[in-house]
């Protein structure tokens, strides 16, 4: 079952046209209709798909507040394609579209799409970096950044998804489609499904029953010196930043994180590890140095919704 990540997450929004202006300001390029709406792509081909958000067609809204209709999944080949509608129509609804792609519910009720992958091979330069000790990336007298180049996400990286049970989630993924924990951070896991060495494509956040869909979603640059570029320059443009410059310790990504009209958060991010199946997953509580702080404040907000954590009975 060769999932390789995410192709694109489709959005249903009141106001299309601020939406595409946010597109294009962040660094994505229009590419023209795609199912019910406009899709806007990474240098790979993986992007943002944005739909009116009265259109019928579309799957309903996950919570109120939080704008994503479906996660589109790219697989390597018509091979696993078959695989993934023998296993999720043992016990729900598999459709198959006029497009070749599949359509199912996960154990959340989100919807996922499943498609050969449109991802394209690209051929780019990384960042060259000269440090005392060791020999030179960069020639001598050959200037290391243009600071005023443009910048364009190279691809859809990952995103983080609000769920309101982790464990039935992420067991969901693990068991029916092969995905596999990385990390785990406050609890949720950072996964991976088997076509990719990325540290993680899918990141689970617990919430309380009211809350699901999409916290953010990430797109590759090519060194974090183009995280910076990039994030210097959206800020320019007026957008707000949520969180960063910063690099994380899971998965050693520079991030710069903004907010966006899709009622999600939009990050730039840049060199994330890569691992197999030999890498030992490892555990960390939530702190200020090592998530968003305000996932911390949640929490506590969401402490009378919560009841006992899902899988454990309440103490009488």
């Amino acid at each position: 079952m060769n999932i390789i990540g995410p192709d694109a997450l489709v959005f249903g929004v009141d106001d299309l046209d601020a939406a595409a202006k946010y597109m294009t300001d962040f660094g994505l390029k229009a590419a023209g209709q795609v199912l019910h709406g406009q899709l806007f792509e990474t240098m790979d081909g993986t992007g943002v798909v944005i739909c009116d958000a009265n259109d019928p067609a579309l799957p309903p809204l996950l919570s109120p507040n939080n704008k994503l209709r479906k996660v589109i999944y790219g697989v390597a080949d018509q091979q696993s394609l078959e695989q993934i509608a023998d296993e999720l129509g043992k016990d729900r609804e598999v459709r198959r579209l006029a497009d070749g792609s599949l359509e199912a519910l996960d154990d959340m009720g989100i919807t996922l799409g499943f498609q050969l992958t449109v991802r394209r091979e690209i051929d780019m330069p990384v960042e060259a970096i000269n440090a005392p000790g060791a020999p030179l990336q960069r020639p001598v007298n050959c200037v290391g950044v243009d600071m005023d180049a443009a910048v364009q996400p190279r691809s859809l990286s990952h995103f983080a998804m609000f769920v309101p049970d982790v464990p039935k989630a992420e067991a969901f993924y693990v068991n029916r489609l092969a995905f596999r924990c990385n990390d785990r951070l406050g609890g949720g896991p950072f996964l991976r499904p088997k076509g990719t060495f990325e540290h993680h494509t899918m990141f689970l956040i617990q919430t309380p029953p009211f809350l699901k869909g999409v916290e953010h979603m990430a797109f590759h640059l090519g060194g974090p010196s183009e995280v910076m570029r990039a994030g210097n320059r959206f800020t320019g443009l007026g957008y707000s930043t949520f969180w960063g410059p910063g690099r994380h310790s899971f998965g050693s990504n520079w991030f710069w994180y903004f907010e966006s009209p899709l009622g999600c958060r939009f990050e730039y991010d840049a060199d994330m590890d890569k691992h197999d199946d030999n890498w030992v997953p490892r555990e960390k509580p939530l702190h200020a140095d090592n998530a968003q702080a305000y996932l911390l404040e949640m929490r506590k907000n969401w402490a009378p919704f919560d009841g006992p954590p899902p899988g454990k009975p309440a103490v009488a």
